[in-house]
């Protein structure tokens, strides 16, 4: 095989296979199990072993065959998956997604899996009906080997050996066609199957039973190896694979024969996978299955030849969904992958058009040419219907990242000697790709702190006369444009009081601080803020939780925290759709552009209608008190000579004019500005290292004309805007001024 071309398949595939073992393993352990969640971890556990078969990657096969063998044995009823041996099972996953990790990166010490590896086949024991003595003594003390080490100078022929029953009867020695293949070249590998041994009453000396794999690396041709067999190719079934050879190319023929109703056998013998000697053999195969027992289903061919290993698996899987296609073609459908470097730049270039898009616009304007106008809007409508197509594919469903909290539950549950129930609700709501990554940390210490802060012991639940299972739920919903992530349980609820004392020993407050809940409840992302009694493996140092927020911001959200005393918390995380590409609405503020998120808008007034407050940035709209920023101040602007000029005396406090109300969340304030240019798709670009320290911003972007606009962090200015106005607002304004002279002039 191509072993390059098909490592990154191998690593995704494996990927893949042990998180639905994983899956399906928590299921079993929650009390359901049935044939088919059986049948589908022993399937993922034998395509992890296949596949490392293929790449020469022993040790991943023999720990593997082990676990395949006890899960065989649960297939047939001869053992019961009870709590001790799911806790083992999931350990033996682990430890497979770390032998495939060790593989490919070499991330971890070899003598510290091979320990592992010993200590899970020991404790595989008892429900084994092997002896682990040898298992543990010899293949597992072998060292390791990398994907890379296999694959290096390795560019062999594969040929799968299947003699006839009859060839020891008829006078050919198979060691002799191992012998000769030596002599063309050099024998990488050599694996002797013995699946085909029956049971010993039916055992016949003069059959042979054995089969082959070989991996040869050879400068031969194909005829030259052909030849080899040449007295045994009639009877027998051999499939030789030249070095470069893939998998794919056998799926690729398969997915491009004319459509037929043709059957898996046709199909597989007409692409080249199968030879038609295999596949007559196989439907003889297939017809002994079921003359054991006339209720016994019969064995399906795709069945037949896996386990034969006539074919791989996956070109089985790949002419069966031909087959269905040819089925029934109005059902049709086709997934691709697709490399997330490759979509990113995609995003990209459609970020450029849209810059573009709205350039040719500006000239079209300028040209007054009505033919031009009309066309460019055409073009507008289009340019739009890509970027939302774009977009939608680096959308990916949340619930992806939400199951792998059911592990996570699992294991902290029972470490906290506590019994507690993951809900999931939402799990199809959608999110950027970028962002469901970067939110896995977040989550995950949001999570833990709710098991051990939040959720009682069942000693404190009972007493409190709550259910002894605490319920943790994890939702995800739409709102208003956004997407809202809560993280709830119904535990004890965060103590105010303590908090409060926290942070009065801590400086953050004083004794004389009023402050809201909400108010309250934020202070916990202060650094190294913590109301644990002790420390314990999960939490209590005060690191993580302004990490948390921090993180959160980045990504421009923020985290709403309500809590009830003995009822239980929720946190939720509110965040755009996406960070790629906005709809945004353009403003000017002394000559600066500024793009306010247009989901955060909620309407745009005349400021000199209205009155301030006295002493404070502060409207009454409709009995409504809206506090507001003026981008003036918060960002030292200069203005302009003509500006300057223009000025009233009346209004020499205050020129900006226009005030956009924007919401996020259950807050609102007010942005006031000098002119506002309207709606515009606006390409978020990241700000360079020496804006970090500037706030207020959360990116930047290119408009049609070539100037920078500055793209407003909204959930961050209406913090600013509801808080203590004096001492927030002057913070700000000296931090962005500290900022402007630190900051090299353009």
């Amino acid at each position: 095989m191509s072993l390059d071309a098909a490592l990154q398949t191998f690593y995704v595939e494996a990927q893949e296979n042990l998180e639905s073992m994983e899956s399906v393993l928590l299921q079993i352990d929650e009390g359901e199990c049935n044939d088919d969640m059986l049948n589908d971890i022993f399937r993922s556990a034998h395509t992890i072993k296949g596949s490392a078969g293929i790449f020469g990657l022993d040790h991943i096969v023999s720990f593997t065959h082990v676990v395949e063998n006890v899960l065989d044995r649960a297939r047939d009823n001869e053992i019961t998956l009870d709590h001790d041996l799911v806790n083992i099972l999931f350990k033996c996953r682990d430890h497979m997604e770390s032998l495939v990790s060790f593989s490919l990166d070499d991330f971890q010490e070899e003598t510290e899996l091979q320990q592992t590896g010993k200590s899970l086949l020991i404790a595989l024991s008892p429900w084994s009906n092997e002896d682990l003595k040898e298992e543990v003594s010899t293949k597992l003390t072998q060292p390791l080997t990398s994907i890379q080490e296999a694959i290096d100078d390795k560019k062999c022929w594969h040929i799968s050996l299947r003699l006839s029953n009859d060839c020891l009867k008829n006078g050919m020695d198979p060691l002799s066609f191992i012998k000769f293949l030596a002599s063309l070249g050099e024998i990488k590998h050599i694996e002797c199957l013995t699946d085909n041994f029956p049971d010993l009453a039916d055992f016949d000396p003069e059959n042979l039973y054995l089969a082959y794999e070989i991996a040869l690396q050879s400068n031969a041709d194909l005829a030259t190896i052909e030849n080899t067999f040449m007295f045994v190719q009639d009877d027998s079934d051999i499939v030789i694979l030249p070095p470069d050879t893939k998998i794919d190319d056998y799926i690729n023929l398969i997915e491009n024969l004319p459509e037929s109703k043709e059957r898996l056998g046709e199909i597989l013998v007409r692409c080249g996978a199968l030879t038609q000697n295999s596949l007559e053999q196989s439907l003889t195969q297939q017809n002994k299955t079921q003359q054991g027992s006339e209720h016994e289903d019969k064995q399906l061919l795709g069945e037949v030849l896996t386990q034969q290993s006539t074919v791989p698996e996956k070109v089985v899987n790949a002419a069966l969904n031909k087959q269905k296609q040819s089925q029934n073609a109005a059902s049709e459908s086709k997934q691709i992958r697709v490399d997330s470097d490759r979509l990113d730049n995609l995003i990209n270039l459609i970020g450029e058009l849209v810059i573009n898009q709205q350039r040719i616009d500006l000239l079209a304007k300028k040209s007054g040419d009505p033919s031009l106008v009309e066309a460019v809007d055409d073009f507008e409508d289009f340019t739009e219907q890509i970027r939302d197509a774009a977009l939608s594919l680096r959308m990916v469903p949340i619930g992806g990242t939400f199951q792998k909290f059911k592990r996570l539950v699992r294991d902290t549950a029972q470490e906290l000697g506590k019994d507690i129930e993951l809900i999931i609700e939402g799990a199809d709501t959608e999110l950027d790709r970028l962002m469901v990554e970067k939110l896995a940390d977040p989550l995950t210490h949001i999570v833990r702190n709710a098991m051990d802060h939040g959720l009682e012991s069942i000693e404190q639940r009972q007493a409190a006369g709550k259910p002894t299972k605490g319920q943790l739920k994890l939702a995800a919903y739409h709102d208003a444009g956004h997407i809202i992530l809560a993280i709830s349980d119904d535990g004890n609820g965060i103590d105010k009081e303590r908090v409060r004392e926290k942070a009065i020993d801590k400086g953050i407050i004083n004794t004389e601080t009023v402050m809201t809940d909400n108010e309250l409840f934020h202070l916990i992302f202060h650094p190294g803020f913590s109301t644990a009694q002790e420390i314990t493996n999960l939490s209590g140092r005060g690191v993580g939780m302004d990490v948390v927020k921090r993180n959160v911001e980045a990504l421009q959200g923020n985290i709403e925290i309500s809590s009830e005393t003995g009822q239980g918390s929720t946190f939720k995380i509110r965040l755009p759709l996406t960070l790629a590409i906005i709809d945004g609405f353009h403003v000017e503020s002394h000559n600066t552009h500024f793009i306010i998120p247009q989901a955060t808008i909620i309407e745009c007034i005349d400021l000199d209608a209205h009155i301030d407050i006295e002493g404070r940035h502060c409207i009454n709209l409709r009995g409504d008190m809206i506090p507001y920023l003026n981008m003036e101040e918060i960002f030292n602007l200069t203005p302009s000579m003509k500006q300057e000029t223009n000025r009233d005396k009346e209004n020499s406090k205050r020129h900006s004019t226009e005030l956009v109300i924007v919401q996020f969340g259950g807050e609102m304030a007010g942005i006031a500005v000098d002119k506002l240019n309207g709606e515009i798709q606006t390409v978020v670009k990241p700000l360079g290292p020496i804006f970090k320290a500037l706030k207020g911003i959360g990116g930047s972007s290119l408009l049609g004309n070539g100037d920078i606009a500055f793209i407003l962090d909204v959930p961050q200015l209406i913090e600013l805007a509801i808080g203590d106005e004096t001492h927030l607002t002057k913070s700000l304004i000296s931090s962005n001024e500290n900022s402007n002279q630190n900051s090299p002039t353009e």
